[in-house]
């Protein structure tokens, strides 16, 4: 008997067949690479300047606007976040993480499962590269508030525990392999620290830097203390 999750992800999955097919997509599965090579590779080109070909990157997002949008603004309606904001570097661990399975591979987490099933339709690192290199030459986008919490308790607890990792003003910090946090939708992020903290994200073995923030993500003492501090990184995009 097929539960209502499985429906769902059978739906979409028949939904993203005919998505590819009317973008042209090569689903060419040529890609040998395994989990930690994809990983290891990715790490190592974070340099921005050594962006990929913008233009194949457009063709290629086509069918990431579905549901992230033209402009990479995000459609919370389809739990996809703004892309635009984030760093290219961080962007493209994610997109090789999806696509090698070491992040979304948890049918729990049906947003991130069937962002994994996307990633798997770019063909290799140099695809996954000239994808992101076409995001970044997208305009930046406001993020609207959602969230309610005290942003002053927020500051506190984000100045004693995420900012030694994601700097000051959640800027992030490349050295440490630590994304920027302003800009990104606040929904979003409660919903990735709720992840983290349940295991639908960091589980993995090769995930090395997700297992910190797993590990990190039950420092906050309860649900409000994390909205407070997704409040706080949220009042810094006005700054």
């Amino acid at each position: 008997m097929f539960t209502t999750s499985k429906i769902d992800l059978l739906i979409y999955l028949i939904s993203l067949t005919l998505i590819i097919f009317c973008t042209g997509c090569d689903t060419n599965n040529s890609d040998t690479n395994n989990n930690q090579s994809v990983k290891e590779n990715v790490d190592h080109a974070k340099d921005e300047s050594l962006a990929g070909n913008v233009e194949n990157g457009k063709s290629l997002f086509a069918t990431c606007i579905v549901c992230h949008g033209d402009k990479g603004q995000g459609l919370k309606a389809l739990n996809a976040p703004a892309l635009t904001n984030q760093n290219a570097w961080y962007l493209e661990r994610q997109l090789a993480n999806f696509k090698s399975g070491i992040r979304g591979n948890d049918p729990e987490d049906m947003n991130s499962f069937q962002m994994a099933a996307i990633a798997k339709t770019l063909n290799n690192n140099q695809a996954i590269k000239d994808v992101v290199a076409y995001t970044k030459t997208l305009p930046g986008t406001s993020t609207e508030k959602t969230i309610e919490g005290d942003v002053e308790k927020g500051k506190n607890y984000y100045n004693m525990i995420c900012g030694a990792c994601h700097g000051p003003g959640a800027k992030g910090n490349e050295s440490l392999n630590s994304p920027k946090l302003t800009g990104i939708n606040d929904w979003y992020l409660l919903t990735q620290f709720q992840n983290f903290k349940e295991g639908k994200r960091g589980s993995h073995a090769n995930d090395q830097y997700g297992a910190q923030m797993k590990d990190m993500a039950t420092s906050l003492p309860d649900d409000q203390s994390v909205k407070d501090v997704v409040a706080y990184i949220q009042s810094l995009q006005s700054e």
